[in-house]
């Protein structure tokens, strides 16, 4: 964290010609007035010295014996015989009151009045992916971020348990709009309920995602740190973001619902089961985590909100596509998930799922992403951090998170080949456990179904479209897959589910359009 908000305020302070302080009070200017924590810095900030000598000298690092000195930038250059960066460190060692007043704001930036009740809110998110704000406990929200409405479909009577997206209609929604998708009422010329007219035998289903920060859509802007972007229109998705876990899920793959305000374009499994059957509207639930894999995924399970006798059937995405492989141990091999546990996490999963979804639903368990696209594509190019000096690649941030042992994969994100070949080696042994469990398991609520994570088809029809691979990654991150990716791998799901499952998807509504002209002010997002 340290290093990220030095780099940008030296090369603010760069870019514009400035002093340190200006281009603090600068980036003070950007950044919405309760986030402004970084505000206390430009004491200890010497444009002369790189983020890293900087923050190694505020000793926001722990650093163990023998354990060398993390550092994205070069080293500086110094007299031979001596270390850059021990050298650079014995002349910036800041006085103890400035260090200490700089460790609280990276390290406790909840103790912060204005950020304390939002952090409070977070932490309650975090330990029950449930939304913050639901007044009637039925797990559907009014409100967009802290786990609402941008994950689930939005509530349409938040004091009423019996009223959320998914259900049955009660009474054909004569009287009112029980499921929430916008269709009730009688059609005044023959005494119908237009619910019943509309949508009774539509084979109406929603879609849930059980996944991971992929499926929630990670990312972070990288206007946020690219300097010669920067302004106060780059920051004003600050909060959404933060309250929102830094996470996209309503421009997401599979359950995204609004136009994409972080480049590309949304397309969606749910838009698409939209169009497909108007009377699906809001039927979506995004149970997905950063850091989701098979097996944290059996609690996160929980916040499922499904009721067998009530509700319509649904289908479920399974798709924890690289944390089982991914961990940032210095032996990274040994803390990946065994085909073992792999069977084992995912039919439990698949028995919960069993007790408490509607009969007639749909399971597709997705494989895990091969993940040497990765370094492949992008470690010699330039990360946003080093764009405007040609000075950090994405192959030194992977080093620095390594050496941190912050790196969301150890095992793809290395100079070393024959890691990154065990590390797929082993997400192909999991993707062949998922593949035998959609072929011999049996469940009496729903069929399952195993696909291939499509990275490859992506990625060709990308060059199709005159793209290049890296532009399928995202590039603060350099990890998960970006809007223009996610909207890709829709088309290629729908078009496999098409010629191979079509019984999945449901047949077309013949009444969308009928549906649309009278409900045309009513069903809005």
């Amino acid at each position: 964290g340290c290093v990220l908000v030095v780099s940008v305020i030296e090369q603010l302070a760069q870019w514009h010609n400035s002093t340190v302080k200006a281009a603090v009070e600068r980036l003070c200017d950007y950044i919405p007035g309760k986030y402004q924590i970084i505000c206390h810095m430009s004491c200890c900030i010497d444009r002369e010295m790189n983020a890293d000598v900087v923050c190694h000298s505020l000793r926001l690092c722990k650093q163990d014996p023998g354990q060398p000195l993390c550092h994205l930038y070069s080293p500086p250059k110094v007299k031979k015989h001596s270390s850059g960066l021990f050298h650079a460190l014995a002349h910036a060692r800041p006085k103890r009151q400035i260090r200490s007043k700089i460790f609280m704001g990276f390290s406790s930036v909840c103790a912060f009045p204005l950020l304390a009740n939002l952090c409070e809110k977070i932490k309650y998110v975090l330990r029950n992916k449930l939304p913050f704000e639901d007044f009637d406990g039925d797990k559907f929200s009014t409100f967009p971020t802290l786990r609402g409405y941008h994950w689930r479909g939005r509530d349409c009577d938040d004091k009423n348990t019996t009223v959320y997206p998914g259900r049955r209609p009660d009474n054909w929604d004569a009287k009112s709009d029980s499921n929430c998708n916008g269709i009730w009422g009688v059609d005044p010329k023959d005494g119908i309920p237009y619910e019943e007219k509309f949508c009774k035998g539509a084979d109406s289903k929603g879609v849930v995602l059980l996944g991971d920060s992929a499926g929630a859509h990670f990312h972070i802007p990288p206007e946020w740190m690219t300097v010669t972007q920067m302004s106060t229109k780059s920051f004003a998705n600050l909060p959404m973001a933060f309250s929102d876990e830094l996470d996209w899920p309503q421009f997401s793959e599979i359950t995204g619902f609004l136009n994409s305000t972080i480049g590309g374009w949304t397309d969606s499994l749910y838009l698409r089961l939209r169009k497909r059957n108007r009377c699906n509207h809001r039927d979506l639930q995004n149970i997905s985590q950063n850091g989701g894999s098979s097996g944290n995924l059996l609690s996160l399970i929980k916040s499922l909100a499904r009721n067998q006798l009530l509700d319509n059937p649904a289908i479920v995405i399974y798709a924890t596509i690289g944390n089982d492989v991914c961990n940032g141990e210095r032996d990274t091999l040994a803390h990946m998930t065994t085909p073992k546990e792999m069977l084992s996490n995912v039919v439990q999963a698949l028995r919960y799922l069993d007790s408490h979804l509607p009969n007639g639903s749909h399971v597709i368990l997705t494989g895990l992403v091969d993940g040497r696209f990765l370094w492949d594509n992008l470690h010699d190019r330039y990360h946003p951090l080093g764009q405007l000096n040609k000075d950090v690649t994405y192959s030194q941030l992977y080093s620095f998170l390594d050496c941190l042992q912050v790196s969301p994969c150890s095992g793809w994100l290395t100079p070393n080949e024959t890691l990154r070949n065990l590390t797929s080696e082993r997400a192909l042994q999991l993707s062949n456990v998922l593949k035998e469990i959609a072929r011999s398991e049996k469940f009496a609520n729903f069929d399952i179904f195993y696909m291939d994570f499509p990275l490859k088809q992506t990625a060709e029809e990308w060059r199709k479209m005159g793209g290049e691979p890296w532009q399928l990654i995202e590039p603060v991150d350099g990890f998960h897959p970006s809007q223009i990716a996610a909207a890709l791998g829709t088309g290629i799901t729908w078009q496999k589910a098409l010629r191979e499952w079509p019984q999945v998807l449901g047949k077309e509504n013949p009444f969308n359009d009928q549906i649309e002209a009278v409900f045309k002010d009513q069903g809005g997002h």
